[in-house]
């Protein structure tokens, strides 16, 4: 189990503290929903907790292989929509990985990052196209 204390701190901006490690992440609304876009939103957040998520669970799975996945890199395209109800739509992900196309563990490690637990939970309603780059 894992606590985040989280504290509005007025105009739209708040600050979240993972209690365990004292780490600190700050938000603001984006400027498209009245905020300045200073840092993250919480929907930035969304995006970037699946796009570390199927890497560090690619990174498991590799370090139990012997595999070195140093310098693989992670984009996320975040969609949204308006209507009926301001939300996520898209969650477009590019991963490239710096190794060969015919790496024996490619599969493996392209299942890896599609279990990983935040794309397991996020609402089937959002379209998550995952694309891999294999150098």
């Amino acid at each position: 189990m894992v606590k985040i204390d989280i504290e509005y701190q007025g105009n739209l901006l708040t600050e979240a503290i993972h209690t365990s490690s004292g780490s600190k992440i700050k938000t603001d609304a984006p400027v498209d929903n009245g905020g300045k876009g200073s840092s993250f939103s919480p929907t930035d957040l969304v995006a970037t907790a699946l796009g570390t998520c199927m890497v560090t669970v690619m990174g498991l799975f590799a370090d139990r292989h012997g595999i070195d996945l140093k310098s693989t890199k992670v984009s996320v395209i975040k969609e949204m929509v308006q209507e009926p109800v301001r939300r996520i739509a898209r969650l477009t992900v590019d991963i490239t990985i710096p190794l060969p196309s015919t790496h024996p563990k490619k599969s493996a490690l392209e299942k890896a990052a599609l279990t990983c637990p935040v794309h397991q939970s996020l609402h089937p309603g959002i379209e998550i196209p995952v694309h891999f780059h294999w150098l």
